[in-house]
């Protein structure tokens, strides 16, 4: 089976030899989870679930992705880690389904509508879709080891001003890939509500007193923040929280909103649904990428068509600070 030579051989079947660890990175792989969560889904006692789970961890399987303290309690939530998807043919989650698309790259709330749809049978009979946000640059890695369908990208080039197309270009440079635009999307600063810090824009983050959320390294949105801090002069030494990282918009969000950061990047869209105020910064196309083979393979033709469809056009359009005018449109290289 491809790839199997990276993921520690041997000791990988006798860690998945169990099926009750197998059961738990099929969860994992569909959504990030705590050992009481696990433990409620498997029928068991959260310690006998964390023996299983670390041994997961131990071949790299799974992952520590967040901590959160709830009522005095550390909440800590896990997911399969990108590794445990190059044995997609034999651990995706349990479906009915003859077709698992891939997806894995950087997190976005239009991708969330996608899978939401996709698991309606009513809709996609022959398909399921799962997405894991690792961030974009390790998307398009994983899109050129064949471990993923697809990967969503929203990497902007700062020489050429270009979105995408020129990390496309550097990963495959020998083949034609295609990039198809899922939206175009707005980003800012998310503050908590009423902006009590009052927080004006990113300078505003070297003050000693704002905590700030940031994104885990390789998304597209700490690429964009790097960026910009270099060009402003900043350290990131100046940014209290500035290595307290979560891999999505809605985590940057939910963090601010239960108080543990005053700021974090992120999409308006996020923002919303936490009423949490925000400042306008920029707007970028996300992009999913894909190669030859799969923008050609007849599994995933259905998808393809759905993003080009005013179903889903007019559902992204009803997300905050998208703009579905391009959805569905492919550029090749």
């Amino acid at each position: 089976m491809r790839h199997l030579q990276h993921i520690q051989g041997i000791e990988l079947f006798k860690v998945l030899g169990d099926t009750r660890r197998l059961a738990i990175l099929q969860q994992l792989m569909a959504q990030s989870a705590t050992l009481s969560q696990l433990g409620q889904v498997m029928g068991d006692h959260p310690a006998k679930v964390r023996h299983h789970l670390l041994q997961l961890e131990q071949v790299g399987l799974v992952e520590l992705v967040e901590t959160q303290q709830v009522r005095g309690f550390v909440e800590k939530y896990y997911q399969a880690s990108a590794r445990a998807f190059l044995l997609n043919e034999i651990i995706l989650p349990d479906s009915a389904k003859p077709f698992t698309a891939v997806i894995i790259g950087s997190h976005d709330m239009a991708l969330e509508l996608l899978c939401e749809q996709v698991s309606t049978p009513s809709r996609f009979e022959e398909m399921d879709l799962v997405c894991l946000p690792v961030g974009s640059l390790d998307g398009l890695i994983a899109l050129r080891q064949g471990v993923a369908h697809l990967a969503g990208c929203h990497l902007l080039d700062p020489e050429s001003g270009e979105y995408n197309l020129p990390y496309a270009r550097h990963f495959f440079p020998d083949e034609q890939v295609s990039l198809i635009t899922l939206a175009h999307r707005e980003q800012g600063l998310m503050l908590a509500p009423g902006n009590p810090q009052a927080i004006s824009g990113l300078p505003d983050l070297a003050h000693p007193q704002i905590r700030y959320v940031n994104r885990n390294k390789g998304s597209g949105t700490r690429i964009w923040l790097d960026n910009q801090l270099e060009q402003l002069g900043m350290s990131t030494d100046q940014i209290s929280g500035y290595e307290l990282e979560v891999r999505t918009h809605t985590q940057v969000a939910e963090t601010i909103a239960r108080g543990q950061a005053g700021a974090g990047l992120g999409l308006r869209a996020a923002a919303q649904r936490y009423d949490l105020d925000f400042i306008p910064l920029f707007q970028e196309r996300f992009d999913l990428v894909t190669r030859e083979a799969q923008f050609r393979n007849p599994q995933l033709v259905p998808l393809l068509e759905h993003l080009q469809s005013e179903d889903f056009r007019s559902s992204v359009a009803g997300l905050a600070g998208y703009d579905a005018t391009r959805t569905g449109t492919v550029v090749r290289t």
